[in-house]
């Protein structure tokens, strides 16, 4: 009998986080290159600040684009393998978001993704995520926001046990276009929006490219060799080591450095 269990409550476990176990099992299967990197956001805050008098724009918007671009213009940091011999580089650029909605009054997150992103401005981007949070929903099992899935199909997939779920997952893998179609080439988690992370976070995924948002602190750093109390994001970005070698990593993620710390698109 037992004695010391004390109180305790059952919630009903979403049928989104089955999908999202399954992605991490597949994730941890990834050769990803991990880098850890500090932003200085000061100046771009300021102009979004300034920008807000007149246009409605998010801090996530502009670090949607900015990323958008370093991909277009690197663009074999986003590629997918497609079988031994070749890689399959698209032009554009689709971004998956994760997007916190309520469903039967459980909070759960929903990927969105963002198309063409490379192509759009910044408030237009701005604009679809407001739709996206703004999106009717009835069953988290059902959607990725603004695509419906097949009802029967997810529904079907939920009561399938764990391995083939994953074999169902390693094939998708397998198709670059099946990837595109799906979930985008590049993930981006904020999880630095939802509370104060002081550090990194170290995020699986299964897309060629991600990147992992932490929050914006305030510290001293060097300026024209004044110190300064400066603003940083912290940002850590997965780049699949089998698509890429370090040194091109490094070279998108440098231009990427470039982009937000000169405030790329908010003069």
């Amino acid at each position: 009998m037992k004695k010391h269990i004390g109180a305790y409550k059952t919630r009903e476990f979403p049928a989104s986080r089955i999908t999202t176990a399954d992605i991490g099992a597949v994730g941890l299967g990834k050769h990803h290159i991990k880098a850890l990197i500090e932003l200085d956001v000061t100046e771009a805050r300021k102009r979004i600040a300034g920008r807000r008098k007149t246009e409605r724009i998010s801090f996530t918007a502009w670090l949607i684009k900015c990323i958008s671009c370093a991909a277009q213009e690197f663009d074999q940091i986003h590629a997918i393998r497609r079988g031994k011999r070749n890689l399959v580089v698209f032009e554009d650029v689709d971004i998956s978001i994760v997007v916190e909605r309520e469903v039967d009054g459980v909070k759960v997150p929903l990927p969105y993704v963002i198309r063409k992103s490379n192509e759009k401005s910044i408030s237009e981007i701005q604009t679809e995520i407001r739709g996206a949070q703004g999106q009717s929903i009835s069953d988290a099992g059902d959607y990725v926001l603004g695509e419906k899935k097949s009802s029967h199909a997810m529904k079907f997939y939920y009561t399938m046990p764990g391995f083939l779920r994953r074999l169902i997952w390693f094939g998708i893998l397998r198709n670059p276009f099946l990837v595109k179609e799906n979930m985008g080439t590049v993930m981006i988690t904020s999880i630095g929006m939802m509370g104060r992370i002081n550090g990194w976070v170290i995020p699986v995924s299964i897309h060629p490219l991600c990147f992992a948002i932490g929050s914006i602190v305030k510290k001293p750093g060097v300026i024209e060799d004044r110190i300064e109390i400066r603003e940083y994001l912290y940002v850590t970005a997965l780049v699949d080591h089998d698509v890429v070698d370090g040194a091109p990593a490094a070279r998108a993620l440098s231009r990427l450095t470039k982009l937000v710390e000169s405030g790329y698109g908010l003069t």
